[in-house]
């Protein structure tokens, strides 16, 4: 696959704890408002920039992509983001907890990601779409890298291992306990790890879809209005930071559904053990595959069945669930679009998942045990797409902390 270093915007030393922000997806307006409030370097005034707009503004107007230019424009004239004199790769840490993953901060080709060497795994939303393509559009840059992974390679590992042992250019442990740590790579492990990556046959988008498809689609766009268009210019590159496969984390994505399709609580059960192998007084979090934990009434169900043939995506515990369960008793035939079901990312714990059904708030919970990184290649390779919310990736990658410009 295609790689090179790039020429980054990235904070000044002493801004970069307080600039760095959390990805503009992972948080609404008035929570990304919150944490912006008080600090005006934070990347969000980039990313969401509707924070700095009167309440109740359309966030796909022209005044947000217009403030959010403007909010770049600002945080570079301000000093908080200088441009490097070189072109660099990087290598950043996260920790959280137990849990590091190291990964090559580097602009790949979107050449790559049409043809299918960078592979998907989700279906994109085109609201969503629509609304990244222009904000690389109109700030000319990509703001938040698009989160890729590989199969281990040990030469980029030793290459990484070489950079972690120099200064780092940043080192900071952010609000929510995660510690992140940027490395830039000397020129000689810069052409070291470009010459590394051409021989990587594939990459996987996971987590970013909407990031790498509007990249795709900004410098298809800048493509197509360049007569003189030759292939290397920046629009072609878009940022992202790739990990080995073996470091990366998957939580579980949780599901609760907010009735019980006109049944009572027994009834209900006495469908579900029609179904599947049940446990009463099961734990919260399923400990191996083909094992679903059910809140429902203050208690806790194990569901569980045999293996069976399957392709991959039919196969993995959320479309069993969904298949067997979900649309025939509970009446979801689309989750991507049913608002009688929500996602909670596992990160949340299962004892929110309780407090969702003892509260109302839903009738029925289930904790789900997480996608592997092999089963989601596997499905990418298969060219198949994984149902929605079945993969939560932690740590999640800092926005602002490297910028590609691509003008």
């Amino acid at each position: 696959m295609k790689t090179k270093p790039f020429i980054a915007l990235r904070p000044a030393p002493e801004a970069a704890e307080k600039l760095a922000s959390v990805p503009y997806d992972v948080v609404d307006t008035a929570e990304a408002r919150a944490l912006a409030a008080g600090n005006p370097v934070s990347f969000l005034h980039v990313s969401r920039p509707e924070i700095d707009l009167p309440d109740g503004t359309d966030i796909y107007s022209d005044a947000v992509y217009a403030q959010g230019a403007k909010a770049l424009h600002d945080l570079i004239a301000g000093g908080a983001l200088v441009r490097d004199a070189d072109p660099a790769y990087y290598a950043y840490r996260q920790v959280m907890g137990d849990h590091s993953q190291t990964g090559i901060v580097a602009c790949c080709h979107i050449d790559d990601y049409a043809s299918d060497v960078i592979r998907k795994h989700e279906k994109t939303r085109q609201d969503k779409e629509d609304d990244r393509t222009r904000h690389v559009l109109t700030l000319q840059a990509n703001s938040g890298p698009v989160f890729l992974t590989y199969r281990d390679e040990a030469a980029i590992d030793a290459i990484v291992a070489r950079a972690m042992t120099s200064a780092p250019l940043y080192d900071f442990t952010a609000a929510d306990s995660i510690r992140h740590t940027v490395w830039k790579l000397s020129d000689a492990d810069c052409a070291l790890v470009r010459s590394a990556f051409d021989a990587v046959p594939l990459a996987y988008v996971a987590d970013g879809h909407h990031r790498a498809k509007a990249a795709f689609r900004a410098g298809s766009e800048l493509r197509a209005a360049n007569p003189a268009h030759t292939g290397d210019e920046e629009y072609n590159w878009f940022l992202a930071v790739l990990f080995p496969a073996s470091q990366l984390a998957i939580l579980p994505y949780n599901r609760l559904v907010a009735d019980l399709n006109g049944l009572s609580e027994e009834a209900f059960l006495a469908k579900v053990r029609a179904i599947f192998n049940v446990t009463d007084g099961a734990a919260p979090s399923p400990d191996k595959p083909r094992n679903v934990s059910m809140y429902l009434g203050g208690r806790w169900y194990g569901l569980s069945w045999p293996e069976f043939e399957a392709d991959p995506v039919g196969a993995l515990d959320v479309s069993v669930l969904q298949d067997r369960l979900l649309g025939p008793v509970l009446g979801i035939g689309d989750p991507r679009t049913d608002g009688r079901i929500s996602f909670m990312g596992g990160i949340r714990g299962t004892g929110e998942l309780a407090s969702r059904v003892d509260s109302g708030r839903a009738a029925v919970a289930f904790s789900m045990h997480p996608v592997t990184v092999a089963q989601m290649m596997a499905i990418a390779d298969a060219g198949q797409i994984m149902p929605p919310k079945s993969t939560w990736f932690e740590p999640k990658l800092r926005s602002g902390l490297l910028v590609h410009e691509i003008r």
